[in-house]
């Protein structure tokens, strides 16, 4: 009796598994009872001699196919004749309702599971040559969209993007936000981008790049870090290098994912990177529009390009060599850049010219006339700097560094007032270690909104005004909102004064710049932005990073905005070849200008600037136009 309960269980287990396989193992259960009935039937009616009414008995074949037929459509019983055989009939046809209607069922259920299942976005990618992006963050759609633009001129492009979300909702949001998508397929899944199991998902083996996003919450640093250890340790990776571009926030965390990443990993450090380029957009109105340039896709950029005509020619006899591109600086075999390097400085074997171009096709070097107006050039000559007042309004955690930042540029005896209302607010500014010698810092706890407090500051009396957003404390449109809000009272402060005030101010999405034009701010800088563009660059030329971590560097050159007076006299059209030869004179790079003119067309927003223009044409200049220059000082 015990042994037989044993088999019982044993038996009623086995059977637990076979159904527990899932569809196809339903389908095999299904598919065993409807033979058994068909062949039982054909036995019954080939051993018994059953026929229709008038008709000869059957064999187990024929027998066994009568079954089947009737199996398979319930009608068919509606012409049997004699009751013998309608009674066989009417058995298997039973059967055959039961075993075909929970047949449609376990399909449904089947496809049902499918689907829910690729919802899931967990199937294994088998592309080749595509961008990886992995987390989710607002930046997302910039970076998409930059690289879009960046991919029309290959064939079959993908993105393929992984993130702690739902694979449909990040479907759909990107289907809102990014309508044109021109040539580029977009694949999402779901999974960790820690996790060594999701990350081979979206095949990196095959990847042509890999952009790893700051994703949303606490200590997200880590989490980046985290996600470059399990990219460049995977056991299964594949031996040749990747090429990552990685976003981190707090600088202090650079070391640590430089030794993880080592010289696969490019990083760009999203609060210096936005606080440095709003340090130097406040002391130079309309900068961040060339730094806009330089980063977006859908304009020039800047490549890093081997040229071996340049190979002994002095630095700046190269950079004299192109008419319709911007030589910068070089890249050297070790990896490292040289942002306008010594004017003597000879070219040799193995170094890449990083230059400006409109696309890599149009670095073609000069062969024409330069037709240089020596006679036009200026002397040179030094401007004298002074102290400085600057007033910030708002603060978020980029405070401290653009504060540290604007120390490193202003005149002794400068002063720096911040008015803020924010939870970290004083204990920030308490923190700050400057030179109060240099710069003497004062501040106030105020709301920035409000009238009132705002002409208690006296903000007239400012030379420059900077406007923050909350972002550490509220949402990126909540916070844009309370920025709007602070500028339109500065163009009434400023209205009511009859004076003009130089303000710049941080936007956090793109969107909301559009409205923020009404205040009449000088510039502004949209963080979010600016972010997405240096990680989409970063992830196509693997010097990029570098490049900017010298422009954005006191200890190297610097983008620079100077009146284009000061190089040459503008009585009469002069080319810029002749601008260039008078900047290198100066030991600085003319990479633009700037010259604003009614009538004049702006479809890119950019306030005027033009980077990376021709250098044969003559353009006549006034008082107000300014040169572009890579400068040290």
């Amino acid at each position: 009796m015990k042994t037989r309960t044993q088999l019982a269980a044993r038996l009623r287990y086995e059977f637990d598994k076979t159904m527990a396989g899932g569809a196809i193992a339903l389908m095999g259960w299904l598919a065993l009872i409807s033979l058994f009935v068909i062949f039982l039937a054909g036995a019954i009616l080939a051993l018994t001699g059953i026929a229709p009414e008038g008709g000869s008995s059957v064999g187990f074949i024929e027998g066994a196919w009568e079954s089947l037929m009737r199996t398979m459509d319930a009608g068919t019983i509606g012409g049997d004749q004699g009751w013998s055989f309608r009674g066989v009939s009417l058995i298997v046809t039973i059967a055959g309702i039961f075993v075909f209607s929970a047949l449609i069922g376990v399909i449904s259920s089947g496809l049902e599971e499918k689907l829910s299942e690729l919802r899931k976005g967990r199937s294994r990618i088998l592309e080749t040559d595509h961008t990886i992006i992995l987390n989710w963050s607002p930046s997302i759609f910039d970076v998409i969209s930059e690289l879009v633009i960046a991919n029309q001129s290959r064939r079959r492009p993908r993105i393929v993007i992984m993130a702690n979300k739902d694979k449909v909702e990040m479907e759909d949001e990107i289907a809102a936000k990014i309508a044109d998508r021109k040539n580029t397929r977009i694949i999402c899944r779901s999974g960790d981008p820690t996790d060594l199991y999701d990350l081979g998902i979206v095949n990196p083996q095959t990847s042509r790049s890999i952009i790893v996003l700051s994703p949303d919450g606490e200590d997200v640093d880590a989490q980046v870090i985290k996600t470059v250890l399990a990219l460049v340790n995977d056991p299964q990776r594949r031996p040749e290098s990747y090429t990552i571009a990685a976003e981190i926030r707090d600088a202090g965390n650079a070391d640590v994912a430089r030794i993880v990443g080592g010289s696969e990993l490019q990083l760009v450090l999203a609060d210096d990177l936005i606080a440095r380029i709003v340090v130097h957009t406040s002391r130079q109105a309309g900068l961040s529009a060339v730094y806009s340039e330089l980063l977006d896709f859908d304009g020039c950029e800047i490549y890093t390009i081997e040229q071996p005509e340049l190979v002994g020619k002095s630095f700046a006899s190269a950079v004299l060599s192109y008419e319709n591109s911007t030589l910068i600086g070089l890249s050297l075999p070790s990896g490292e850049v040289e942002i306008n390097p010594a004017a003597n400085r000879v070219i040799v074997a193995g170094e890449k010219a990083i230059i400006i171009a409109e696309d890599d096709a149009s670095i073609v070097t000069w062969s024409g006339d330069h037709a240089i107006d020596k006679p036009s050039i200026r002397p040179i000559v030094k401007r004298t700097t002074v102290a400085e007042r600057t007033l910030i309004l708002g603060w978020n955690r980029r405070g401290p560094i653009i504060a540290s930042e604007l120390a490193r540029y202003v005149a002794p005896g400068s002063q720096l007032t911040i008015a803020a209302n924010a939870p970290q607010f004083e204990a920030d500014v308490a923190e700050l270690a400057i030179d109060p010698a240099v710069m003497r810092i004062d501040h106030k706890m105020i709301d920035t909104s409000s009238r009132a407090a705002l002409d208690l500051l006296d903000i007239p009396s400012y030379d420059h005004v900077l406007v923050l957003g909350y972002s550490d404390s509220m949402n990126a449109q909540s916070a844009d909102t309370r920025t709007l809000i602070t500028l339109l009272q500065l163009r009434k402060i400023g209205e009511a004064a009859a004076r003009h005030i130089s303000v710049v101010s941080e936007m956090i999405d793109v969107r909301n710049r559009d409205l923020a034009e009404v205040t009449r701010a000088e510039d502004f800088v949209v963080s979010n932005k600016l972010v997405s563009l240096m990680l989409a660059q970063a992830s196509e030329n693997e010097t990029m990073a570098a490049i900017f971590a010298e422009l954005l560097d006191e200890e190297g050159s610097e983008i620079y905005m100077r009146p284009v007076s000061d190089y040459v006299d503008i009585d009469r059209p002069v080319n810029f070849f002749t601008l260039a030869f008078a900047a290198l004179r100066r030991g600085e790079i003319a990479i633009g200008y700037r010259r604003q003119r009614d009538g004049d067309e702006d479809e890119r927003n950019l306030g005027g600037v033009t980077v990376n223009p021709p250098r044969a044409q003559r353009i006549e200049y006034d008082d107000s136009d300014m040169l572009i220059v890579l400068a040290s000082d």
